[in-house]
């Protein structure tokens, strides 16, 4: 049985550290999404995915985010 896998998101800070802004399992489903998305939402936060890796060691799939500067007129859909 497949549980899908822990994702951890790490945020690139303008100094160039990181910062873990969120750590849990995804979804098999979930983890297919990232082969269409480049943006994620998290904590009303949007960010661009820069790079992913597979940290063998832990189990976990790290993703590196930026986050997106917000324009001052909204978005109509």
């Amino acid at each position: 049985m497949d549980n899908g896998m822990t994702v951890v998101l790490l945020e690139k800070l303008s100094d160039g550290q990181l910062r873990k802004i969120d750590e849990r399992p995804w979804t098999r489903d979930m983890m297919n999404a990232l082969h269409h998305v480049n943006y994620l939402t998290v904590g009303a936060k949007e960010y661009e995915t820069i790079e992913g890796r597979l940290n063998v060691e832990q189990g976990a799939v790290e993703l590196l985010l930026v986050p997106v500067r917000k324009e001052k007129q909204p978005i109509l859909l």
